[in-house]
C-alpha cells in the first residue's frame, strides 16, 4: 500500500482572535433555559443537559479547564464550549463563547496558557488564550485539520493527530475519469465503523516556539498504520516522557486481512532526537494501549490485553521498568477490568478506574505489592481519573444523572460535586428510584439486575414494563447515563424498567464475561429470561404488558427472544441488531470479532462452536414469530449494516407480523444527530405505548 502526500502546512501568519470576534459571530448555542412540565423527563428534556467533555487540572492543582458540549435541537447542532474554575467549585467562568467548535483544552506554559482545538478558521487547528480566555491566537494551519494534539512537557515541541491518505485515489488511477465515483478494493478493511478507509490517523511532532509551529515531522512517515487506532482511538493513545525525549504511541502495524484478524496492538518507543521506533511490547499479543510515563520517568503503566483477536479480553494494568524492562502485572489479583488510570507523584501508585459489580468507582494500585483497594463506593460510575492536589478529580454520573466533575478525598473517598452543570435542570426533574436485586438464574447463579421504577411508584398498581437488553455484547450495564437508551426516560413514560447483567457482562469476573462467546443462543438468553419472569411475578407488574428492547447485541437478543419467548412479551423494538448470523460474519469489518465470538465462518464444517452458533442465528425462528416489532437502523453502520434490519423488516411483514421500520440514511451504529435522536425517542414510545398501555391504538398499516 503506498501512502500518499500527507499535504501539511506550516503557519505563516498567525491569525489573532481577540474577544470581540470570539463573541460576535451570531447567538452561539449555550445552556438550555428549559422549564420542566410535570418533573418529567422527556427526549426535549434529555437533549438540553450540559454534556461535560475533557477535564484538566492545572499544573499548581489550584484550577480546572473543561469542556461542555450544547445541543440546539432547531439547529440539529450541538456546540462545545470551555470553562475554568478553581478546585473547590468556585469561581466559574466560561472562556469561549462562540459558534465555532472550541475542543481538546490543555495547560501549557506552566498554566500560564490554555491551548485548545478550534474549526473557526475552517479546519480544526491548534489556538492559544490567557487563562481568562482572552488574547487567543491560531498556531498551525494544517491542511485539512487535526483531530488532537499533545504539548511536550517543556513546551518545546507539540505532537498532533491528522488523518493522511492511503492508496491511490480513482482519479490518479483514472484521470480521465473524473467524475467516477467507484472505489476499487483488493483487501479487507477497506470501511470500518462508518468510513471507508480512504483516510487514516496519524502522528505528528513539531517544534513550537514563539507562538509557532515548525519542523513537522510524521512518526510513521511512509507507513500505512494507524496512530492512534481507529475507531476511536485519540490523543490518550499517545504519551510525553518527562524529559520530552520520548514518545510513546500506540499502533497496530497490519493492514488489510491481518489487521481484520487481529487485535495486536503494541506501544511504540520514538527517539525524538534520532527518529529511531523501538515497538516495547512485542510479544504481548493483545490490546497495548494507552501509554503513561511515570512523573519522574523511570516506569510506563498501560492498558493491555492477552490474547489476539479477543477484543473483550481483561483488560489488564501493566508497568515497564524502562532501567531494565521487567513488566509488573499490577491488576494480576484484581479480576476486573481496568478502565482509565493516572500516575501519584511518588511514581509508586496509581489511581485507576475500574466497574465491579455494575458499578464503576475509584480504586489505588500499588505496584509492589500488587494491592487494589477501592477509594469510593456508591451507585454511580466514575468516568474519568485526574490527580488534584490532595485530591482526585473526576467525572461521575449515574442512571439518575449526566456527567458532573467531582472532587474525592483520597482517605475515605468522600466524594463533592463542584461542576453542577446541569443543576438547573435536574432539580426540576422528579426521577425514578433505581433497585440494585439479585436475581437467581437458570444454572443456580446470582445476577445483578437494576430496576428502574416510574416517578411516584404506586405499588398499588401495576404497571407495563420493558426488558432492556445490553449491547457489547460485553459492556456492562452499570450505572450509565445515556443520551439514547436513557433508563430514566423509559420509567418516567410509565415503565418499570429490567435491566439485566447477564452472562457475558464484565464487571463480575472473568468468568462471567466470556461465558458468552460461542454461546449467543445460550445462557445469556436464559438470564434475559430469568429476570422478566422475575419481575412479572410482582403484583405491581402486569404481566401481559411486557416489552423488550436493545441495540447491537442488544438488537440481536430482541431479534432472538422474538422467536423464543413463549409469549411472555407483547412489544419488541430492536436498533442495530445483529438478524443473520451467517451474513454478519461477512457483511462485518472487525473479523476478529465474529471469529471469537462466533467461533469462525459458518462454512467450517468440523467446528463445533460454529455450528452451534449459526445454529442459533435468529433469523432461523422467524416462523415462530407472533409479536409486534419495530426495527431501527441507520445506514451508515458498517459494523452490522442496515441490511440486517431490513431482513428483519421484511421478514415480519411477509409473515403478517405487525411491524414498522425507521431508517436513518446519514446515521451510523450510533444516532449522534439531535432531531434524528429526538425522532428517535419520539417513535420508541409511541411504538410501545400503541401495544403496552391500555387503550393504545393499535395501528398495523
Amino acid at each position: 500500500m503506498v501512502m500518499a502526500t500527507t499535504g501539511l502546512l506550516l503557519s505563516c501568519n498567525n491569525e489573532q482572535k481577540s474577544d470581540t470576534d470570539s463573541k460576535n459571530l451570531g447567538e452561539a448555542i449555550g445552556r438550555s433555559k428549559i422549564k420542566v412540565e410535570n418533573g418529567l423527563i422527556t427526549p426535549e428534556v434529555l437533549y438540553s443537559f450540559g454534556r461535560i467533555g475533557s477535564v484538566e487540572v492545572s499544573p499548581d492543582k489550584s484550577k480546572i479547564l473543561y469542556q461542555v458540549t450544547y445541543v440546539d435541537i432547531k439547529q440539529n447542532k450541538t456546540n462545545p464550549e470551555l470553562f475554568v474554575m478553581n478546585t473547590d467549585g468556585s469561581d466559574k467562568k466560561q472562556l469561549t463563547v462562540t459558534n465555532a467548535r472550541e475542543s481538546n483544552p490543555q495547560w501549557i506554559s506552566g498554566g500560564k496558557k490554555v491551548a485548545f482545538i478550534s474549526n473557526e478558521s475552517g479546519t480544526s487547528q491548534i489556538w492559544i488564550m490567557n487563562p481568562d480566555g482572552s488574547g487567543m491566537k491560531k498556531i498551525t494551519d494544517v491542511e485539512e485539520g487535526i483531530t488532537g494534539f499533545v504539548f511536550s512537557p517543556d513546551n518545546k515541541k507539540v505532537l498532533f493527530i491528522k488523518n493522511v491518505k492511503v492508496g491511490e485515489a480513482i482519479k490518479d488511477k483514472h484521470p480521465d475519469l473524473p467524475e467516477a465515483s467507484g472505489r476499487i478494493v483488493d483487501n479487507l478493511m477497506y470501511k470500518h465503523w462508518d468510513s471507508w478507509v480512504e483516510e487514516i490517523p496519524h502522528t505528528f511532532v513539531a517544534d513550537f516556539s514563539d507562538d509557532k509551529v515548525s519542523n513537522i515531522i510524521d512518526l510513521l512517515q511512509d507507513e500505512p498504520y494507524e496512530a492512534p487506532m481507529l475507531p476511536f482511538g485519540g490523543i490518550e493513545q499517545l504519551a510525553w516522557s518527562p524529559d520530552g525525549k520520548t514518545i510513546a504511541y500506540t499502533s497496530r502495524k497490519k493492514t488489510g486481512k491481518e489487521y481484520a484478524v487481529s487485535t495486536n496492538s503494541d506501544i511504540f518507543f520514538y527517539d525524538v532526537e534520532s527518529g529511531k521506533t523501538t515497538n516495547m511490547t512485542e510479544g504481548m499479543m493483545g490490546y497495548d494501549v494507552n501509554p503513561q510515563f511515570s512523573p519522574d520517568g523511570s516506569k510506563l503503566a498501560w492498558q493491555s490485553m492477552e490474547r489476539d483477536g479477543y477484543e473483550a479480553d481483561k483488560n489488564r494494568l501493566f508497568v515497564m521498568d524502562l532501567a531494565t524492562g521487567d513488566k509488573t502485572y499490577v491488576t494480576e489479583n484484581f479480576d476486573y477490568n481496568t478502565d482509565a488510570f493516572v500516575w501519584n507523584t511518588d511514581n509508586k501508585t496509581l489511581y485507576l478506574v475500574a466497574c465491579v459489580e455494575a458499578k464503576t468507582q475509584l480504586f489505588s494500585a500499588d505496584i509492589r505489592s500488587k494491592q487494589i483497594s477501592p477509594i469510593t463506593k456508591g451507585k454511580h460510575d466514575y468516568a474519568s481519573v485526574a490527580l488534584g492536589n490532595g485530591k482526585l478529580i473526576a467525572k461521575r454520573h449515574s442512571m439518575s444523572q449526566p456527567d458532573e466533575i467531582y472532587s474525592v478525598e483520597l482517605t475515605n473517598g468522600q466524594a463533592t460535586e463542584i461542576s453542577f452543570e446541569n443543576k438547573h435542570i435536574l432539580e426540576q426533574l422528579t426521577m425514578g428510584e433505581t433497585e440494585e436485586r439479585w436475581i437467581e438464574t437458570t444454572d443456580g447463579k446470582q445476577m445483578l439486575t437494576w430496576i428502574v421504577y416510574p416517578p411516584d411508584f404506586d405499588s398499588t398498581k401495576t404497571y407495563p414494563a420493558l426488558l432492556y437488553c445490553q449491547g457489547g455484547p460485553q459492556s456492562t450495564v452499570s450505572q450509565f447515563w445515556s443520551y439514547r437508551w436513557n433508563l430514566q426516560m423509559m420509567a418516567a413514560n410509565g415503565y418499570i424498567v429490567v435491566a439485566p447483567n447477564r452472562r457475558g457482562l464484565p464487571g463480575f469476573g472473568q468468568e462471567w464475561n466470556e461465558q458468552i462467546s460461542g454461546d449467543y443462543g445460550g445462557q445469556n438468553m436464559k438470564d434475559y429470561l430469568s429476570a422478566i419472569d422475575a419481575l412479572a411475578q410482582e403484583p405491581y407488574v402486569d404481566e401481559t404488558r411486557l416489552g423488550c428492547t436493545g441495540a447491537s447485541y442488544g438488537g440481536f437478543s430482541v431479534y432472538w427472544l422474538a422467536g423464543n419467548h413463549d409469549k411472555r412479551f407483547k412489544a419488541f423494538l430492536s436498533h442495530a441488531g445483529i438478524f443473520n448470523l451467517e451474513a454478519q460474519y461477512l457483511e462485518t469489518e472487525e473479523m476478529w470479532f465474529a471469529n471469537w465470538d462466533m467461533g469462525g465462518p459458518y462454512w467450517d464444517k468440523l467446528n463445533a462452536v460454529a455450528q452451534k452458533t449459526y445454529a442459533t442465528s435468529p433469523h432461523r425462528f422467524v416462523d415462530k414469530w407472533d409479536t409486534p416489532i419495530m426495527i431501527t437502523h441507520g445506514e451508515l453502520d458498517y459494523r452490522i449494516l442496515a441490511s440486517q434490519g431490513m431482513m428483519a423488516f421484511n421478514a415480519a411483514q411477509l409473515r403478517g407480523i405487525p411491524s414498522r421500520m425507521l431508517i436513518f440514511p446519514d446515521e451510523n451504529h450510533w444516532i449522534s444527530k439531535p432531531q434524528n435522536g429526538i425522532l428517535f425517542q419520539r417513535e420508541f414510545f409511541r411504538w410501545f405505548d400503541q401495544w403496552l398501555k391500555p387503550g393504545g391504538k393499535v395501528n398495523t398499516q
